[in-house]
């Protein structure tokens, strides 16, 4: 087991504690950068989609990780940045590199809006309005036809810079891989700022942060705008990768996954957002697949996928709530103790606190 001696502040905000940490990244990089070189459309697309969903974790994470505020809307957020997008580049005919970060800032500035009520609303009350928040959203993209062409739909092209166009799955796959691996860097850079630290203090306890100094109504309201933006980014990023945009595609049922995704893979954690997205986009992949061999009863039944993220939903909150990260520091841990391993070590203990009565 490694034990490093920190001389300085400075060295705990170090992004890379260890250089072999540095080396296995690039590594890992280097790997996805020559990945559809070797795979297929198939596997391409499914990363694709993988990263995507990486960026809407990183941004519920933030919100529900580190400030412990819950939601139930994103697929809102992620139907806005799409339709932003989509209603840029096909109707006013902006270009994809203006209207990506313009979809993330409308979405921020709904973001903002929606996190007024978080003042006053926290667990279930919190869900249901978000999750109220979701339906109204829905409701404009059925009604607003101007913009969003209601049921029909819109088309998004592929991206183009110059004379390199992006329409190739190969292609467009670089260009979420660079901004996964941008909003990456960022939120590990955030986790360690004075403000995300103030984010997780109001996580942790409300009325603490408040003796501290820190301001719960930004934090809360700030939390949802960044939230917000990280998703309707991704939802930016999304309408060109399936070409067409429609309200079936921002359901309540997606919001419940976005939730899903950072439970299986770990609350509050860069990793587990990447682990869970990954998770998840193959879990689909899987039920749709593994539905032929089912027998024709429960291939016709209604909510079957949604039934399966229940199951899974529960499982993991019951036997493993640290998700699929927590689970991999207790491996990591277990071989780096070995022998000497205890069984207890990771069992969890009933603790109350005071400050926490009044909250």
């Amino acid at each position: 087991m490694r034990f490093k001696l920190k001389k300085s502040y400075v060295e705990d905000l170090r992004l890379f504690e260890y250089r072999s940490s540095l080396m296995w990244y690039l590594a890992l990089l280097a790997f996805l950068a020559v990945f559809p070189f070797f795979a297929g459309t198939y596997w391409v697309y499914n990363f694709m989609l993988a990263g995507i969903y990486s960026i809407v974790a990183l941004g519920l994470n933030i919100l529900t990780g580190y400030t412990g505020q819950i939601s139930l809307g994103h697929a809102a957020f992620y139907a806005i940045g799409a339709y932003t997008t989509g209603f840029l580049t096909t109707k006013l005919g902006c270009t994809f590199w203006l209207a990506l970060p313009l979809a993330g800032m409308a979405a921020a500035l709904i973001g903002l809006i929606v996190g007024i009520p978080a003042l006053r609303l926290t667990g279930i009350y919190l869900a249901i309005a978000t999750m109220g928040f979701a339906f109204i959203i829905d409701q404009v993209i059925l009604e607003w036809k101007y913009v969003t062409n209601g049921t029909n739909g819109l088309i998004v092209d592929r991206p183009t810079l110059g004379p390199i166009s992006f329409n190739s799955d190969q292609a467009y796959y670089y260009v979420i891989l660079l901004f996964v691996v941008l909003f990456v860097w960022i939120t590990k850079n955030f986790e360690r700022s004075p403000t995300g630290r103030a984010f997780i203090a109001v996580r942790d306890s409300e009325v603490a942060a408040q003796t501290m100094g820190i301001s719960l109504a930004k934090v809360k309201t700030t939390a949802f705008a960044i939230s917000a933006f990280y998703t309707g980014f991704a939802g930016g990023l999304f309408a060109p990768l399936i070409n067409f945009i429609g309200p079936d595609n921002f359901s309540i049922m997606e919001s419940i996954n976005f939730i899903v995704i950072i439970i299986v893979g770990g609350i509050g954690s860069v990793h587990g957002s990447i682990f869970g997205a990954i998770f998840m986009t193959f879990l689909s992949e899987i039920i749709r697949l593994g539905k032929d061999v089912l027998p024709e009863a429960m291939q016709r039944m209604v909510g079957f996928q949604g039934a399966v993220y229940g199951l899974i939903l529960m499982a993991f909150i019951l036997f493993e709530p640290l998700g699929l990260y927590g689970r991999w520091l207790k491996i990591r841990f277990l071989f780096e103790v070995f022998p000497l391993y205890r069984r207890d070590t990771f069992r969890k203990k009933r603790k109350f606190y005071r400050s926490e009565r009044s909250r």
